[in-house]
């Protein structure tokens, strides 16, 4: 089993070698995508002879970033990407148990979940973070029949071979609104294990326009149903998903 830990980055010259330097210390094959940073992350890439690089020339978004993680990772032969952020955000400690659900062999998802198991070491996440997630994950789960607790969790492993059945080409924050759809579309067998909820940096922000938190909600519906569009919808639940989501978007 060929595993890859791909790792988005942006302007993240305050975490990305101390992140790396743990990573390693638990899988050795690590790829990381700079999203066209503008700090000193790729000249401390450069400096470094143990990972893998792709290069955005411009910030490209962190969906982007994603994806061609995993094109790379089909490409080069591997069987499984975990994704994690730079942020010190995802624990490197938590990827023994993705490996170990990965092995397995029941699932072609397993997705970190930081609402799962709660613990008294949490971090609060800024209200409107958590308000739109909880949202999103409950609109999640009444269309698809899913069980999830953190639709937004990107601490993730995918079975290479299950993802060449999706068509993702969402490039933003909304990534996460295009892929559940999908996986469900395909009937991935999907999986959700805990993680730490962290927040070292409760002033980060999306930029532009997504740091209004309507802004941000209301792009995510709108990618949502953009979605939806697409996939075959269980016909029985077809007028209650649509008014649901209708609900949700009133002012």
């Amino acid at each position: 089993m060929r595993l890859l830990i791909a790792i988005p980055v942006h302007n993240e010259q305050k975490y990305v070698d101390g992140v790396l330097d743990k990573i390693l210390t638990f899988h050795q094959d690590v790829l990381v995508v700079d999203d066209g940073s503008k700090d000193k992350t790729p000249q401390i890439l450069d400096r470094r002879s143990d990972i893998q690089i792709i290069r955005h020339s411009t910030n490209l978004g962190y969906g982007q970033s994603l994806i061609d993680a995993f094109d790379y990772a089909d490409r080069k032969g591997y069987d499984w990407v975990i994704t994690m952020d730079c942020d010190e955000q995802h624990e490197p400690e938590r990827i023994p148990d993705f490996i170990r659900a990965i092995q397995s062999d029941q699932y072609d998802l397993i997705s970190g979940s930081r609402y799962l198991r709660p613990d008294a070491a949490d971090d609060l996440p800024p209200g409107d973070r958590r308000s739109i997630n909880a949202t999103l994950t409950q609109i999640l789960n009444d269309l698809f029949g899913f069980s999830l607790t953190d639709a937004f969790c990107g601490y993730k492993a995918h079975r290479v071979s299950a993802n060449r059945r999706l068509k993702l080409t969402e490039a933003g924050y909304a990534f996460p609104m295009q892929l559940w759809p999908q996986v469900w579309a395909a009937e991935l067998r999907l999986t959700e294990i805990p993680v730490r909820l962290i927040y070292n940096d409760p002033n980060r922000h999306f930029g532009g326009a997504l740091d209004d938190a309507n802004v941000r909600m209301q792009h995510y519906l709108d990618v949502l149903r953009r979605e939806l569009s697409k996939v075959n919808d269980p016909g029985e639940r077809e007028e209650p998903c649509k008014a649901q989501i209708s609900c949700c978007c009133a002012p």
